[in-house]
């Protein structure tokens, strides 16, 4: 029986590396990063992070996730038709195509695929190249497949909550009354990978009560299944590392619930269908009203009498290493008032071989930093600032 396992858990493993969609999120993650690049040097003449960190982030935080809920789901005995998964994947690359990367959350994605293979199965339709795997479906509702929709919005949470808030973008817009103002945006895909037990092949489970959840089927395959989850994120109206959080804990909190009434649904399947569309309204008024949210408070990266703020930090610049933060407010630079750009660097001029700044924290107390400055410091200190005069985005509302 273990033999049989190992050999199941092996075949499954290559089977990752051979699911488009994962080399898909490959090719998107990198998409956004030489995106995010360009954006970032016509607003401000440099970029952040590199081209390549949106590709950094895509696996180390979701394999971790998809190994965690991969236990869950095989102790439950969860088990998905593998007509679900083909799904899944047709809707993950069709939602990418809006070019909104939020509807590759799980919530669109297999919330999309579970009502298509109802409306499929309720029809008779038949899949070219896949016919076999969407006849053996019949006509049931499949509440796996929402319980495991619960569980990927649980990771999704976590992932926005504990990823989201590192490498945010800065940008520069338009406001209202035609002055340059500062946001941050978050537009990251990760990639969550699980196994799961499919339906059919020969796996025989070694208990008369596994699978709890069952579909009925006497044998199982187990896949690795890479499953896409997407978030953007766009803030003007607070600290950007407080409103990712708070987005990432109300995520949880919706699939947390979902994941609940969904186990429900093994008793009573039409409450599935519910629930599935739950999730998908859940997670949209999620995204409205913490837009509203944004969009009611005044701008948070603007132009401050007290001084410069800060909209973004270079990794690895002579400002990190300071230890200056987003959202804090410069108000001296060796000894001199500043104001703008030009007064900051004239003041840095004064003392070439060492830089003193004064600067106002998130909480509104003044701290001191300083640091030894070598040739061409002065010039690549690594901030980033709100100023007139800057290219900056259309407007976005």
């Amino acid at each position: 029986m273990v033999q049989i396992w190992l050999v199941e858990f092996l075949k499954g493993t290559g089977k990752l590396f051979l699911q488009p969609v994962f080399y898909y999120l490959v090719f998107l993650a990198g998409i956004l990063g030489v995106r995010r690049v360009k954006r970032e040097r016509k607003n401000f003449h440099i970029r952040a992070e590199d081209a390549y960190f949106e590709l950094r982030q895509l696996f180390p935080k979701g394999i971790l996730i998809g190994l965690v809920l991969s236990v869950i789901t095989i102790a439950a005995g969860i088990a998905i038709p593998f007509a679900a998964l083909v799904l899944i994947a047709v809707f993950t690359f069709v939602w990418s195509l809006t070019t909104n990367v939020r509807w590759v959350s799980p919530a669109y994605t297999v919330s999309a695929a579970f009502f298509a293979i109802i409306v499929i199965a309720e029809n008779g339709w038949k899949i070219p190249l896949f016919s076999e795997a969407f006849q053996s479906i019949g006509d049931k509702v499949y509440p796996s497949i929402v319980v495991v929709l619960g569980l990927l919005l649980i990771a999704e949470g976590i992932l926005i909550a504990k990823n989201g808030p590192k490498g945010t973008s800065p940008k520069l817009a338009k406001s209202k009354r035609g002055q340059t103002i500062g946001m941050h945006e978050v537009k990251r895909v990760w990639m969550v990978p699980l196994f799961l037990l499919v339906p059919g092949n020969a796996l025989h489970l070694p208990f008369d009560w596994w699978p709890v959840f069952h579909l009925g089927a006497k044998e199982y395959s187990l896949i690795f299944v890479p499953f896409a989850i997407g978030s953007y994120q766009q803030i003007k109206g607070m600290l950007p590392s407080v409103a990712v959080k708070l987005l990432g804990r109300q995520v949880i909190g919706l699939g947390g619930l979902i994941t609940v009434l969904a186990s429900v649904g093994y008793w009573y399947p039409l409450l599935s269908i519910i629930v599935a569309a739950l999730a998908v309204i859940g997670r949209e008024l999620i995204s409205l009203f913490g837009l509203l949210k944004d969009e009611g408070k005044p701008v948070y990266f603007s132009r401050k009498n007290q001084g410069l703020m800060i909209i973004g930090v270079i990794p690895e610049s002579p400002a990190s290493k300071m230890g200056l933060q987003v959202g804090e407010i410069i108000t001296k630079a060796n000894g001199v008032l500043v104001r703008d750009e030009s007064l900051f660097y004239e003041a840095l001029q004064k003392n070439r071989a060492h830089c003193k700044l004064e600067v106002l924290d998130t909480n509104g107390e003044i701290r001191f930093v300083q640091r030894a400055l070598f040739e061409g410091d002065h010039h690549e200190l690594g901030i980033l600032f709100v100023q007139e005069g800057q290219k900056y985005d259309k407007k976005t509302g």
